[in-house]
């Protein structure tokens, strides 16, 4: 462990298309190796005085080259403590749920703002159906989307957010 813990808010974001597909991250730990690649929601770390929506529409532009998504509520939240690219991380996430009101794969979507720990690890995204997402056994993050995006789908949004917390990371 490193005697420095980056402490942050983060958001999130739940990508369906008119598919009802999700869009999915894939990636791995380049300071680590031997952990395998995960899939992931896009998302990270919020700047000052910028709200979770802002960021969760930040972060798909600068992960998946996505401007023209409706980013909707917070639906989920959650606490997470992980180590990653040599960092330890203790970050508190808002996780929205957002819309394409087109298919996913219409357009080539590339990263447009990558850091540098994140081109690194960046190793592609894919959309993914619901069934073919949980007859998968791919490791994904957050953990319990598995548990949650059924509900999104079908078009049920928790309100208040849901504390999908898993329980190893608070």
């Amino acid at each position: 462990m490193s005697p420095f813990t980056l402490r942050r808010r983060a958001a999130r974001v739940v990508l369906l298309d008119t598919r009802d597909r999700v869009l999915l991250i894939n990636a791995s730990d380049p300071a680590d190796r031997t952990k395998p690649p995960w899939w992931e929601i896009p998302g990270g770390g919020m700047d000052p005085h910028e709200s979770s929506a802002e960021a969760a529409a930040r972060e798909l532009w600068e992960e998946a080259g996505i401007r023209d998504a409706r980013v909707g509520p917070c639906v989920w939240v959650q606490h997470a403590r992980f180590r990653f690219g040599g960092w330890d991380f203790d970050q508190h996430e808002r996780v929205h749920v957002a819309w394409l009101d087109r298919p996913g794969d219409e357009h080539l979507h590339q990263p447009r703002g990558l850091e540098a720990l994140e081109a690194m690890a960046f190793r592609g995204h894919r959309w993914w159906a619901l069934d073919e997402l949980l007859d998968s056994d791919v490791p994904l993050l957050p953990h319990r989307l598995r548990d949650h995006l059924p509900d999104l789908v079908a078009g049920e949004l928790p309100d208040p957010p849901i504390d999908i917390t898993w329980p190893s990371s608070s």
